[in-house]
């Protein structure tokens, strides 16, 4: 579904990534894990059209998308959950929601069967995460780091991605909060939604994930099942002794 060759993209003068490949099939759930600054935020940023590669290209569907700016990108159905959540904090649960579905929208006058449908995604999102539910009322910035990660995560999901970019969900959050994170990240991923996470949390992302990369510095050092890699002693020094 999505295929990245030799890609080299630069963040400033900083070769953020050095001749990455990565292969996605449709409906699978792939894992990119690394220390920070391996470059995991810069190819997310780079699939998403945020940073243009200076070499390679990048195929969606077999179509060259790597010149195309993050707007389009985003019509094309490639939604980028960014590290830090994005959230607008002025606006409550409920608006953050309706947001996501913006980019399905062509103009300011919406189908009232299109408003409905809307509205019954709503539900299923709140079934997703039943206490966003309860705080649709509450403004997004007051929400605690895993509830406004939840939030990222739904709005997201009401764009109807194709494929679903999720930067560092785990960030800053407590245990329990990430289990229950990644609990419904296995539920999309058995929705057959593609998904492509990046991650520290090594272990738990392994754990879900259907295939691995690990990148560093800019490059992809190895790849492969997730339970090969959970047995590799190199990813299990550098990556899986604090998890």
């Amino acid at each position: 579904m999505l295929t990245l060759k030799d890609i080299h993209t630069y963040r400033s003068t900083i070769h953020a990534l050095k001749g990455v490949d990565l292969q996605i099939d449709k409906g699978s759930l792939v894992a990119v894990i690394g220390a920070n600054g391996a470059g995991k935020s810069t190819l997310l940023g780079t699939i998403a059209g945020q940073y243009s590669p200076k070499q390679g290209t990048i195929f969606f569907e077999n179509k060259a998308m790597e010149k195309l700016p993050a707007e389009i990108v985003s019509r094309m159905g490639i939604n980028l959950v960014p590290e830090r959540r994005g959230m607008f904090a002025e606006l409550t649960v409920e608006e953050s929601i309706r947001l996501g579905a913006y980019p399905r929208l062509d103009s300011l006058l919406i189908p009232a069967n299109e408003k409905r449908r809307i509205e019954e995604e709503m539900e299923q999102m709140y079934q997703l995460f039943p206490r966003l539910k309860e705080r649709r009322r509450q403004l997004a910035g007051t929400l605690s780091g895993g509830e406004q990660q939840m939030l990222a995560i739904v709005r997201g999901l009401m764009a109807h991605p194709r494929v679903l970019l999720l930067d560092e969900p785990s960030l800053g959050l407590a245990p329990l909060i990430v289990e229950e994170i990644f609990d419904r990240l296995y539920q999309l991923k058995q929705s057959d939604m593609t998904i492509i996470l990046v991650e520290q949390n090594a272990k738990a992302a392994l754990q879900i994930a259907d295939y691995a990369y690990v990148l560093e510095n800019g490059r992809i050092k190895l790849e492969g099942l997730p339970q090969h890699l959970l047995q590799d002693s190199r990813i299990r020094d550098a990556y899986l002794s604090s998890h």
